[in-house]
């Protein structure tokens, strides 16, 4: 099968290679999968209350005031911002903004993210490889378990996900005919696929870019030269917002995660060469490579992304994937350079070995959850190269790597699922049924072509079983926390382990605790009860966003505060949670990874000022220690102001200096 730029094939099942031509089925397949894939990520969604409680304060402060919304501020009078840029938080927020602030208003813009996400995949597919492959890429990215999860979490690779599928897509119709128009598109996208998880936005670049320049029908010049403006499109639309914030002419928030309050530093430090390297990111991020088990990635080799946790989120259809890439471009190694069966394996072979490489080999802090940006590559490598394997199955070779591709989902799903001890009969069932399936059709004659597609089609549907029940499972359990995991077990023990990570691609957390044993002891001196030992909830999978809620007693003592910020605690995992119980705003000092920030004398400037009434013992720690910024601020609090102790939690109310005779 030879398959060109311009006529579109006629549909012939799984081998139809154009997929412009979509007959009613097609409308009614595809409608159908997106509401399956709908209802896979809303049912029950509330039962996550407000997942990731780092975000979702992010997306309540949005939603009461407009600039910490444009800046992604942790906290609505915009002290310091998440240590991302806020492209996902804008979706949410304006959602909560129409709506109102609340579970649903905070996780459905996920799940509809996630829809869209599996539609562009059909259609990116479909155009190259027809609408059975089209179909089947959709829905293996919908039951992909590490999706399930993301796309009903408010973490921001959701966005990140559809915006780069959105880029893949794009680049599909640009390279079809040599559009500079399609091209500049996808390099928006991929502009605000930066401003959602910053570098990590730029993974698929390699592979875009590789294939419009390969095998777009026209001269190199002109390829070269839509590339060039594609790279604009990717300067201007990821640099607007960079630029707007450098030049902010008021006060600004601190940009949560840097060294010096700038975005580039986040960039180029604790989002960039700290993800890499493992070097410390700026605002003190640290190194982790994790422990195999654990709730990072495990040591930095390529076998980690088909062991432990990331091999339960990302793995099920890697193996097929890989070997569907590798026979593909076997199959298509004479084809002309237009030829698209030939540049679809560029492009989604390009994405995944660029971006799987990168997850398997960082140094610095990786969660198994990043994985989910693999997900649209390795549906559409597994869906796309076995069509063309299909398309040429009067070959022997071609007829055998197909089954080899259907055989691997079968096979590998035994492996997980016998290595987690999950449901192992099942996966019995689907080695041996997939086995004899792929065997079955080798041995079918060529000229029994119906046969040879209910073998295949069956196939499919067994490869796809191990990945689904591990979809379904998840999407079944409630998940909180800074780092969900997927499947029927565990799944919601969030930041359980320690409280680290935020979720985000090269600006996850450092593999810190959130504090030490969740105590904090007043200092000596002080009045009001300073005795008593506050117990500070540190993480957790309890209450509204992981960790347990604050005490009704300190709930309204913050709402009856009436400064600028009602309290002042030390880290962001503390702060989002007596933002989201009390509605007010909240300083967090030290960020989430111990960011420079308040200074002592700034802070001595916003209770000078009136503008900061409590601060709350315990939370995420000294965030550095006593010779810190957090830690001098803590220092000259308990030296100089009246201590309490509110619903079990020691509380400073900085309006009554020490000798006032204050209560």
């Amino acid at each position: 099968m030879t398959t060109t730029t311009t006529a579109p094939a006629a549909d012939t099942g799984p081998a139809a290679p154009g997929g412009r031509v979509r007959p009613r089925w097609v409308r009614w397949a595809t409608l159908a999968l997106l509401v399956a894939t709908g209802v896979l990520h809303v049912v029950d969604l509330s039962a996550s209350g407000y997942a990731n409680s780092f975000y979702a304060a992010a997306v309540q402060a949005g939603s009461q005031s407009w600039k910490a919304w444009f800046f992604g501020s942790l906290d609505a009078q915009s002290f310091i911002t998440v240590d991302k840029p806020p492209a996902s938080l804008w979706v949410s927020g304006l959602a909560a903004r129409a709506f109102g602030f609340s579970s649903w208003t905070l996780l459905v813009p996920q799940a509809l993210e996630g829809v869209g996400a599996v539609w562009l995949l059909t259609a990116a597919v479909r155009r190259w490889h027809g609408p059975v492959a089209g179909l089947v890429a959709g829905a293996a990215l919908a039951l992909t378990p590490a999706a399930a999860l993301i796309f009903r979490f408010d973490n921001p690779d959701a966005l990140l996900v559809l915006l780069m599928t959105l880029a893949a897509y794009c680049t599909v119709r640009a390279t079809e005919r040599a559009s500079w128009r399609w091209l500049a598109w996808a390099g928006v996208a991929i502009g605000f696929a930066f401003l959602t998880k910053m570098l990590q936005g730029f993974l698929v670049l390699p592979g875009l870019a590789l294939v419009h320049l390969w095998a777009a029908p026209t001269g190199l010049g002109k390829r070269v030269l839509h590339l060039l403006g594609a790279a604009a499109a990717v300067v201007v639309s990821a640099g607007w917002w960079v630029l707007a914030v450098t030049l902010w002419p008021g006060e600004e928030p601190y940009i949560g995660g840097s060294t010096d309050g700038t975005v580039m530093d986040l960039v180029l430090g604790y989002n960039g060469l700290g993800r890499i390297l493992g070097s410390d990111g700026g605002g003190g991020g640290g190194t982790s490579g994790g422990t195999p088990g654990s709730s990072f990635g495990g040591t930095a080799t390529w076998q980690r992304l088909f062991s432990s946790e990331m091999g339960n989120e990302i793995s099920w259809l890697l193996p097929a994937a890989l070997l569907a890439l590798v026979l593909g471009l076997v199959a298509r190694g004479r084809a002309p350079r237009t030829d698209l069966g030939r540049a679809s394996l560029v492009l989604w072979g390009g994405w995944l070995l660029v971006s799987g490489a990168t997850f398997a080999y960082m140094e610095g802090t990786v969660h198994p959850y990043y994985t989910v940006a693999l997900a649209p590559a390795v549906a559409a490598l597994a869906a796309g190269g076995g069509q063309l394997l299909w398309a040429r199955r009067a070959q022997v070779l071609a007829r055998v790597g197909l089954a080899l591709v259907l055989a691997a989902a079968g096979v590998w799903a035994f492996v997980l699922l016998h290595r987690n001890g999950t449901w192992v009969w099942a996966g019995w069932v689907l080695l041996l049924v997939s086995v004899a399936l792929a065997t079955g059709f080798v041995v079918t004659p060529v000229r029994l072509r119906r046969l040879a597609i209910v073998l295949v089609l069956s196939g499919t549907v067994v490869g796809l079983g191990g990945t689904a029940s591990y979809a379904v499972a998840t999407a079944a359990t409630a998940h909180t926390g800074s780092i969900p995991t997927v499947g029927p077990a565990g799944a919601s023990a969030g930041s359980g382990t320690g409280g680290s990570g935020t979720g985000g691609g090269f600006g996850g957390m450092p593999g810190t605790p959130d504090g030490t044993d969740g105590t904090r002891q007043a200092p000596p001196g002080a009045t009001g009860g300073a005795a008593a030992t506050a117990q500070v909830p540190t993480g957790g999978a309890g209450g509204p966003g992981g960790g347990e809620s604050p005490s009704t007693e300190l709930t309204e003592l913050l709402q009856a505060a009436g400064t600028r910020w009602s309290a002042a605690v030390s880290g962001s995992q503390a702060a989002a949670r007596y933002e989201l119980a009390s509605g007010t705003a909240v300083m967090a000092m030290g960020g989430w990874s111990g960011d420079p920030t308040p200074t002592l004398e700034q802070f001595q400037r916003y209770v000078a000022d009136g503008e900061v009434h409590y601060l709350v013992g315990g939370g995420g720690g000294d965030r550095g220690g006593e010779d810190s910024e957090v830690g001098r601020v803590q220092e000259w609090v308990a030296a100089n102001y009246t201590a309490l102790t509110v619903g079990g939690t020691t509380v400073y109310d900085l309006t009554q200096p020490l000798g006032t005779g204050g209560a």
